[in-house]
Parts: structure tokens; C-alpha cells; sequence
């Protein structure tokens, strides 16, 4: 009696043995595929780091931390101060202190042109006065000339005054651009979460330099996703919108999801399972995976879970 051979589905798992399509058997056309993979929060973990400024060309060194691993921050919260806080809130305070000068000075000279251009005003009624008692034989020319010549300087005197005024105004809006400078230098001082999210790591505390690796790893735990390695002959197999189960002992069950994105790069693999035989240079593509409900896995950033993309 003659057996027809039947063709298993393949799935293929980096470090994991699965049954393999019988000899002489059909390639399936439309298979499943499984892989390792690891559990990551949707846009990945940001390395928050404190503003590079003058003060601290090499690094700062950390002052203030204000949150822990596990905590729960929104976006613009105060997460940390580095050493150079000091310094920028003593600038402020300096010009503060110039832009009150330049507001009470510009005041002032307000006041001085004002009064300038009051004498200039009676300077000028003198002045007509004593060329209409001229006209009358009432008034020496000597005197109507002393008048026009007070009137003149008066004049001048009034368009000088109100000339330094303008000078005094300006001297504010310089003050003014100055005081917002060093304001905006003291809030790169202060690290604040770009976004609402869960720090997932310190990386810093108090007295330590702050350099390029940041002070918190900060994540979106409100949207987990699973990040599937699949390999590369296989990445054909993988569509957007396909079904996904993903599973791990330290997960109470199974979570679903569908195939979100296929990234478009090829890489090495990074999970590798316990299989010694598994090739350990094997390339990859990674896929990313919605979950359903990522609730179970919002504290399992980086768990290494197994995929499986269903047909």
C-alpha cells in the first residue's frame, strides 16, 4: 500500500528545532514563521541627557535627581538638575537686576526730555513775544535776539533730550533679549522628560558626570510591542497585518498582535536560544509587532519571547 508523503509547515526559530518539510515534499506556499525576539516599548528607549551649554563643555555633573526607576513621569516634568543650575540662575538674577537699570533710566530720561522740551516751549512763546514787542517799538533788538536765541537752544535741547530717551528704550529691549538668554541657558540646566513615560533605568546619580550615555532611560510603556528576528530567506513569508502570537514562561499567557512594520535592514541576529548548533552568525530582518494588549508586558522591556507570524 503506497503513502502519499504530506508536507509539514515549516517554522523556522533561531535556536530551536522544528519539524522540517518531508523529503520530496512540495514547499508550502503560504507558510508560518516562527523566531526569537524580545519585547520593547513602541518608539524604542530614550536616553534623556542634560543640554550641552559653555559651562559644561566636557559634562556636568548631576546635582538634583528627581525620579527613580519605575517612575511615572509627563512630558515637561523635572527629572534632574546639573551643577551649572548655579551659575545660570546667578546670570539671571545680574540681569534682572540690568533690565530694572535700563526700564528706571529709560524713565528718567523720559522725564529729562519732557521737561527739555517744556522750556523749549516757553523759550518759543518768549521768543514771539519779544519779536511782537520789537514790531512796537516796545523791545530792543538785542532782546528779541537773546529770546530767539534761547528758543533755538531749546529746541535743540528738546530734540537731544528725546534722542537719549530713544537711546534709554533701546537700552530695554537689549536688556530684555539679554534676561531671556540667560533664562533660556538656565532651562538647559534642568532635564525634563521630552514625553510621558516610565523611567525604565538610572543611569546617573548626584555628584557623577554627565557625559553622552544620559542620566535616565525613559520608555512609552503604555504601548508595548514584540520585535521578531526573522531570518532573512524567511523575511519573504512576513506581511504587514499578519497575526502574531507571542509567548514566554514570564508571561501568564500567551499575548497577540499583528505585524506592524518590517524594518528595512538587515542585521545580525542578537537573540540567540539555547540550541548549540544554532548558527550564531545567521542575519536577520526585525519585525515589529502590535500587541493587542500589552498591559502583561508594560514592566518586561528587553524579555526575550518567542513569535510565532501565522499564515
Amino acid at each position: 500500500m503506497l503513502i502519499a508523503p504530506v508536507a509539514l509547515v515549516a517554522w523556522h526559530l533561531p535556536g530551536v528545532a522544528f519539524a522540517q518539510t518531508a523529503s520530496g515534499a512540495k514547499p508550502a506556499t503560504n507558510r508560518g514563521v516562527a523566531a526569537l525576539g524580545r519585547i520593547e516599548p513602541v518608539g524604542g528607549i530614550v536616553r534623556v541627557a542634560a543640554a550641552s551649554t559653555p559651562d559644561a563643555v566636557s559634562g556636568a555633573v548631576l546635582a538634583k535627581l528627581h525620579v527613580d526607576r519605575g517612575s511615572d513621569v509627563g512630558a515637561g516634568q523635572l527629572l534632574a538638575e546639573v551643577d551649572t543650575a548655579a551659575i545660570a540662575k546667578a546670570r539671571v538674577a545680574e540681569a534682572r537686576a540690568d533690565l530694572e537699570t535700563a526700564r528706571r533710566e529709560a524713565t528718567a530720561a523720559v522725564s529729562v526730555a519732557d521737561e527739555a522740551c517744556v522750556l523749549a516751549d516757553v523759550a518759543a512763546k518768549r521768543s514771539q513775544r519779544k519779536q511782537e514787542l520789537l514790531a512796537k517799538g516796545l523791545a530792543s533788538s538785542e532782546e528779541s535776539e537773546f529770546a530767539k536765541g534761547d528758543a533755538d537752544a531749546g529746541v535743540a535741547s528738546c530734540k537731544a533730550r528725546r534722542a537719549s530717551a530713544a537711546v534709554a528704550q533701546a537700552r530695554i529691549g537689549s536688556a530684555s533679549a539679554t534676561l531671556a538668554r540667560h533664562e533660556a541657558e538656565l532651562e538647559r540646566s534642568f532635564v525634563r522628560a521630552p514625553f510621558a513615560g516610565r523611567v525604565i533605568d538610572v543611569l546617573r546619580r548626584p555628584g557623577e558626570l554627565v557625559g553622552e550615555t544620559g542620566i535616565v532611560e525613559l520608555a512609552r510603556i503604555d504601548q508595548m510591542q514584540a520585535v521578531a528576528e526573522v531570518f532573512e530567506a524567511d523575511i519573504r513569508h512576513v506581511k504587514v497585518g499578519q497575526r502574531a502570537r507571542v509567548r514566554s514562561q514570564a508571561l501568564a499567557r500567551d499575548l497577540a498582535g499583528a505585524v506592524a512594520r518590517v524594518r528595512p535592514k538587515v542585521q545580525k541576529l542578537d537573540q540567540v536560544g539555547d540550541d548549540p548548533v544554532a548558527r550564531k552568525d545567521a542575519r536577520i530582518v526585525e519585525v515589529e509587532i502590535r500587541l493587542d494588549d500589552s498591559r502583561p508586558a508594560a514592566n518586561l522591556t528587553n524579555l526575550q519571547v518567542e513569535v510565532e507570524i501565522g499564515r
